[in-house]
């Protein structure tokens, strides 16, 4: 993948600017105060399907619409917020959609999913495997499949990344949750293209380390999904084009367990009245477990999303 250029995500932004306003950063006390420093929460909780990934379909949908094949269907597999944003950007050009999800997801997710039109179709017990089954589908049904990974993606989300990079200055360091990596590479786009010298630091589950054993080996390797509640997250293999900019621009990569992230959803309430689906408070969840570390530093934690079925949060929330 090229390095992405600040006109590129300027464009990028003026397409999700006609569906959806740019998201807050702000700097709670509380959450300052338990951290231990200065923190900024980036808020893709707000948007219109409740996480970040809306903007990399709004863009990849425009280009999309603007070409000379526009398909007669789309697939695309998901554990639902790549699958909304599929979803709300191919409903707005009329583009039937298939949505292939494990069995086993996120109810609210997939009946958020279900609003917008899509057919759902449940297929395996991990998102890799509903992948495999898309993408026998898009063949078998003369589909095209919208990857997970792709630049139009990556520049779409470098939107919040861009937003929050040039509204608060002289961040030391952001924290970037890794599903299969549209985010934080999206996050080194911008940093690299305003020149800045922020330290990017990746976030996974401790129960869904394929991404951090691959940046620790050099080489993409697959490991075992176990976490519970971070199914944002829960990527079995990794994407090889994103490693590639991962290994490039990453500082390092945090691994947090369901109970840490569990007590950053818990926090997160507490301290800002926000909602965070797991994969949303990872981020929290490394800022926690390195906060000796960022003593002095101002620190960035991205809020990715907080889709989360209501009876887990409630349960998440009592402890």
């Amino acid at each position: 993948m090229q390095q992405v250029t600040l006109d590129e995500i300027a464009a990028a932004a003026s397409i999700v600017y006609a569906e959806m306003q740019a998201t807050p950063q702000y700097c709670w006390p509380l959450l300052c105060e338990r951290l231990g420093t200065e923190v900024w929460v980036k808020h893709e909780n707000h948007t219109p399907n409740g996480a970040f990934k809306i903007r990399g379909g709004l863009v990849y949908f425009a280009h999309l619409a603007n070409s000379s094949a526009i398909p007669t269907g789309v697939v695309c597999a998901t554990r639902g917020n790549h699958g909304q944003s599929v979803g709300f950007a191919a409903r707005r050009y009329g583009i039937p959609t298939t949505i292939v999800v494990p069995h086993g997801n996120s109810r609210e997710k997939n009946a958020a999913m279900q609003a917008l039109g899509v057919k759902l179709l449940e297929h395996g017990d991990d998102f890799q495997a509903a992948r495999e089954f898309a993408i026998k589908l898009a063949r078998e049904e003369e589909l095209q499949m919208v990857p997970s990974f792709d630049p139009l993606l990556v520049t779409g989300v470098a939107t919040y990344s861009l937003e929050l990079l040039s509204a608060v200055k002289d961040l030391d360091v952001a924290y970037v949750p890794i599903g299969l990596g549209s985010g934080i590479c999206g996050m080194l786009a911008a940093r690299d293209a305003l020149n800045l010298k922020i330290e990017i630091v990746g976030v996974v589950s401790s129960h869904a380390s394929a991404y951090a054993e691959s940046f620790s080996s050099g080489r993409p390797v697959e490991s075992p999904v176990s976490t519970k509640i971070a199914d944002g997250i829960a990527c079995r293999i990794p994407e090889l084009s994103a490693l590639e900019l991962i290994w490039k621009g990453v500082e390092r990569i945090v691994q947090v367990s369901d109970t840490e992230i569990a007590e950053s959803m818990r926090i997160m309430y507490e301290c800002t009245h926000n909602v965070c689906e797991g994969a949303g408070a990872a981020a929290i969840a490394a800022a926690l477990q390195e906060s000796s570390k960022n003593k002095g530093l101002k620190v960035a934690v991205i809020a990715s999303g907080g889709n989360v079925d209501s009876d887990v949060f409630a349960k998440i929330l009592t402890g």
